[in-house]
C-alpha cells in the first residue's frame, strides 16, 4: 500500500510503505537499534529524512512499525510451513527447524528484531515491550499447543508436561537467535533441533 507523503517541495510523493518497511528491518537487524541513524534509514530506502519524519514521528516510530512488520512477516511464515505438517511432533519439529534456517549463516548473524528488541529497549519503551512480550507469548502457546495436539493424535507422549516442556524449547528457540549472532554452522544448528526433540519421548 502506497503511502502519499508530502516533501519540502514540489508535489507530494508516494512510497511503498511495506517496501520502506522491509528496508528499515535490514539496517536495524544489522546494525542494532542505537547505532541505526535516520540518514542510515534514509540511504538503505532511497527516502528523504523529510519524507521519513513526515510518515513517522521518529525513528523509535519506525523500529515500532518494522518490529510489527518482522512480527506479522514471521508469523505468516511460520504459519505456511506448519499447515504441512500431519502431526503435532512434525509440527514441533519443523517449528524449531524453521528458527534454526533462520539462525544460521549470513542470515543468522543479522540476528532477530524481537531479541534485538527485548534486550536493548524492552526496558526503556512500553509499547516495544508489549509487542516483544506478546510476539514471544504467541511463540511458547503455540509450541504448548502442538505439543498438546501431539499428544492427542499419539505423536507425542500423553504423559509429558506439555507446559514445562514448551517453556523448555521456547527457551532453546531464543537461545538460538541469540548464538545465532555468532555465525553458526547450519549442521549445529540441526544437531540442537534433534537433541531438542528427545524432549518428546
Amino acid at each position: 500500500m502506497a503511502t502519499k507523503i508530502a516533501p519540502n517541495v514540489g508535489r507530494p510523493r508516494e512510497f511503498d510503505m511495506e517496501q520502506a518497511l522491509d528496508g528499515f528491518i535490514r539496517v536495524f537487524r544489522e546494525r542494532g537499534y542505537h547505532a541505526t541513524s535516520i540518514g542510515d534509514l534514509s540511504r538503505e530506502t532511497g527516502l528523504t529524512t523529510g519524507s521519513l519524519y513526515k510518515a513517522f514521528a521518529d525513528k523509535n516510530a519506525i523500529f515500532v512499525a518494522a518490529l510489527n512488520r518482522y512480527v506479522d512477516r514471521r508469523a505468516s511464515e511460520l504459519n505456511t510451513i506448519l499447515a504441512d505438517e500431519r502431526n503435532g511432533r512434525d509440527k514441533v519439529r519443523a517449528l524449531l527447524r524453521f528458527y534454526a534456517d533462520v539462525s544460521h549463516g549470513d542470515e543468522g548473524r543479522k540476528g532477530c528484531l524481537v531479541v534485538g528488541g527485548a534486550i536493548v529497549l524492552g526496558t526503556l519503551d512500553s509499547e516495544i515491550a508489549d509487542i516483544v512480550h506478546k510476539s514471544m507469548q504467541r511463540v511458547e502457546r503455540l509450541l504448548r499447543d502442538l505439543i498438546r495436539q501431539g499428544q492427542a493424535d499419539g505423536s507425542v507422549d500423553a504423559a509429558l508436561n506439555a507446559q514445562a516442556t514448551s517453556s523448555c524449547l521456547f527457551a532453546m528457540v531464543q537461545g538460538l537467535r541469540v548464538v545465532g549472532k555468532l555465525g553458526q554452522r547450519r549442521s549445529d544448528m540441526s544437531m540442537l533441533v534433534d537433541e531438542a526433540m528427545r524432549l518428546l519421548n
